[in-house]
């Protein structure tokens, strides 16, 4: 006769993301299988569980509850102590309370694939339903208003559930036990198709959407985060229009295809880049091009090597990718080739924020859409689609948001004072803007906000910063932003804090670019710092965007920095890169060239203002000598977006490296001073009588290789710090950060570069945040929570 184990009981509280991945299902299933009795609920802090049972069962759900959780989820912290036992009959989930919020909320992520299975089958009750979802995918940050993560605290609040649903909602075996955007096309939201005059078109909205589609119409379609703007491909007016109507001449759009088999006429794909495709969280990734891909895609990313291409990630989508291919039962479809390629670009005027609701289509996509594919559940928060890019074996990012954002970047350990970590709010920059919280050991890095040179954007921002401080609920302690007084980034943080009563703290810009790679990745000591983009103001007045620092913390030290060249016209140089080659000119002492080699509109005025000094502010930039190479070169000499000449100055370099390897260095193509400046007018005067561009290009990127090798080499030996954290928009140059890597870590140092984050400005809020947490971690400031007023 065996002698039962005597009962052990146990508070248990589970922190991370938690809410909305099926983590109270998971926890009473386990419950049934260990045999044990209590409760479980939804807090403002995460999960809260009461378990009693056999000491060996409690012991092995507090181990399984980290390495058995969900899919979605993010186990932080499992923290147990005793309690009473108590008499329950069973295991139970019980209502959510509510309080001050610790847990955090999930990002959006594609339908899984139970989900599709349901969707393609004709028996299914939710076949063809366009809004499937369980606890394992769907909407979450987007569509949530507050914490803790509950139906009446979404979205979905309007929907309720019809008998059917909320049975499964109820059924604790069943993959939508408390899945709280649940729903069927009985009492879940409805698609609706509208012209453009917004007036219903009749019939079934994905089968008349397709049909406008191939029949070369552009539709506005209500995503998860905003609409995008979607057309044919595979139609070259229908693509030029929506160049046309979006006023984007030649910035590449993305494509969303069904599979990725469905990209071999297009794209070349590594397994990693698969794997990037198919991930849940959707990104659109950059892939190689194949040859003649960009006559089969006329328009969709002029004569670039580079394809911007999506999967499905909504329903909707898929729907939409199903009716092309003939409405088949089944899934099987997904994994064959399809033949509808679809542009999918954000639903924006140029470089505002994304369109949300019709209420906004209707005023700002007027003469762009010709249809809007639209339903009627809300989206809370705006979110754009992440971009990323291959590198080595794994990936860069471009632009983090959905699918990523606002997950927590977890930051290292509160400090040695041992006082409670404040919480910052930090602006950012005032391009690819975006916003950070941070609470206690994490930071929260908001989505995509973008440029602020216009007054939704601007708008934007604001509300960008009252979500996160609501959703996260924090109330700052102090408010950082960029060093720069006219950021419009700078004046909205300056404001908030005056109408909180708030210190604020001005971080130079290029400190940040370094402080959010430490952040990210937990380094607190000294460290080497090169920040290498476009422009930053830097602590002397001048504009900054080549530096070599030593950062430690809240601290940091200019050690040197790119020789400075004259930016003729001021900004317009960012604009028009043969600016910035006609300064290289000037440098070399052939003003007079100027005139003859560019024969551009302006270009004597151009020569004067730089012989007379005359608005020609002088910059330490990258940026600007990238600019300068691709306009000595001929590639680019008036930018039509953003980064455009460096890309044309890569590609070419690109080419040539693939057809013949790395050319060597020039010799002597750069000078680096006693005082730390480096000086690459060397190189970029070997560009003038180039006969074979690529090759130039080529040579001048194994040059700035092995010169910022160089550099950061001397310094270490003066310095003794063996560790370099990089970070500007510059290192998305895929050429330059394999190679510099490269070479650095043969030459024994340490790299940290941006994982979690992207090396570009979308990076400064978090490096903000980072350096103000480090200038308070000796003071004694404690963090207030709660609603922000």
């Amino acid at each position: 006769m065996t002698t039962a184990l005597p009962l052990v009981a146990r508070h248990i509280r589970v922190s991370g993301i938690v809410q909305g991945v099926g983590f109270r299902p998971f926890v009473w299933r386990l419950a049934q299988e260990l045999k044990l009795t209590g409760w479980v609920r939804n807090d403002a802090q995460g999960v809260e569980m009461a378990a009693q049972g056999a000491e060996p069962q409690v012991a092995e759900l507090l181990q399984r509850l980290r390495t058995d959780a969900p899919p979605l989820a993010r186990v932080d912290a499992v923290q147990a102590r005793e309690a009473l036992v108590e008499d329950w009959a069973g295991f139970s989930i019980i209502d959510s309370i509510q309080g001050r919020a610790v847990t955090a909320i999930g990002p959006d992520v594609a339908v899984c694939a139970d989900c599709l299975n349901e969707l393609f089958d004709p028996t299914n009750r939710r076949w063809r339903h366009a809004f499937i979802t369980c606890t394992h995918c769907g909407p979450r940050f987007t569509v949530t208003r507050a914490l803790p993560y509950d139906r009446p605290q979404t979205s979905m609040a309007a929907f309720p559930l019809c008998p059917a649903c909320g049975a499964e909602y109820r059924a604790a075996a069943d993959r939508r036990f408390h899945a709280e955007t649940t729903c069927c096309p009985q009492c879940g939201p409805t698609l609706a198709l509208l012209d453009a005059q917004h007036q219903t078109i009749q019939g079934d909205p994905i089968e008349r959407t397709l049909h406008l589609l191939q029949n070369g119409k552009i539709v506005a379609i209500k995503g998860l985060g905003g609409f995008h703007l979607a057309c044919d491909a595979r139609n070259p007016e229908a693509v030029a229009r929506l160049r046309f109507t979006k006023n984007r001449e030649e910035k590449p759009f993305a494509v969303m295809l069904a599979n990725v088999a469905s990209l071999a006429p297009y794209a070349q794909v590594s397994d990693a880049e698969r794997a990037l495709l198919e991930s849940r969280e959707r990104p659109i990734v950059l892939l190689r091009a194949r040859p003649g891909g960009d006559a089969a895609l006329c328009g969709v990313a002029p004569g670039l090597l580079w394809l911007g291409v999506m999967l499905p990630t909504t329903p909707i989508h898929f729907l939409l990718l199903h009716e092309a291919a003939g409405r088949p039962a089944g899934s099987a479809w997904t994994n064959k080739p399809q033949a509808m390629v679809l542009v999918m670009t954000s639903a924006n005027p140029g470089g505002e924020p994304i369109v949300r609701d019709m209420a906004e289509a209707r005023t700002r996509l007027v003469g762009i859409a010709d249809a809007y594919l639209d339903h009627d559940r809300d989206i809370v928060a705006r979110c754009d689609d992440s971009v990323v890019r291959p590198l080595g074996p794994g990936a860069q990012f471009i632009r983090r948001s959905r699918g990523y954002a606002p997950v927590a970047i977890r930051l290292p350990h509160a400090g040695p004072s041992g006082l409670s970590r404040p919480c910052v709010l930090a602006f950012g920059a005032h391009l690819k803007n975006t916003v950070c919280v941070t609470r206690g050991d994490e930071a929260f890095l908001s989505p995509h906000i973008g440029d602020l040179d216009n007054a939704a954007s601007c708008d934007f921002l604001n509300e960008t910063v009252q979500r996160l401080c609501d959703l996260i609920d924090v109330k700052p302690a102090v408010v950082a932003h960029d060093l720069h007084p006219d950021d419009y980034s700078t004046r909205a943080a300056l404001e908030f804090a005056d109408r909180h009563g708030l210190p604020t703290l001005a971080v130079q810009h290029h400190h940040a670019h370094i402080a959010a790679v430490c952040a990210e990745h937990g380094w607190q000591g000294p460290v080497l710092g090169l920040a290498l983009d476009g422009v930053g103001l830097g602590t002397d007045g001048s504009a900054w965007g080549g530096e070599l620092l030593k950062v430690d913390g809240a601290h940091f030290e200019r050690l040197g920095h790119l020789s400075p060249l004259a930016m003729p016209g001021g900004d317009r140089c960012a604009r028009e890169p043969w600016r910035m080659a006609a300064s290289v000119l000037h440098e070399l002492g052939r003003n007079a060239d100027i005139v003859e080699r560019f024969q551009e509109p302006g270009a004597d005025t151009v020569a004067a203002m730089l012989q007379r000094q005359f608005n020609s502010p002088r910059t330490s930039s990258m940026g600007r000598v990238f600019d300068a190479a691709a306009g000595l070169l001929g590639l680019c000499s008036y930018m039509k977006y953003e980064a455009q000449a460096p890309v044309l100055l890569e590609q070419c370099a690109t080419l040539f490296i693939d057809n013949q390897g790395w050319p060597a260095a020039m010799a002597e193509g750069w000078t680096l001073s006693d005082r730390g400046q480096l000086n690459l007018l060397p190189v970029l005067a070997s560009l003038l009588g180039a006969s074979d561009v690529n090759q130039a290009a080529a040579r001048f990127h194994a040059t700035l290789v092995a010169a910022l090798t160089d550099w950061v080499l001397q310094a270490s030996a003066a310095t003794g710090l063996r560790t370099l954290a990089w970070g500007g928009g510059c290192f998305l140059n895929t050429l330059l950060s394999s190679g510099l890597r490269q070479n650095l870590e043969q030459g024994g140092i340490t790299v940290l570069a941006p994982v979690h984050t992207s090396p570009g400005d979308g990076s400064i809020a978090l490096g903000q945040a980072w350096i103000a947490l480090n200038s308070l971690e000796t003071k004694d400031v404690s963090c207030t929570t709660g609603q922000s007023d």
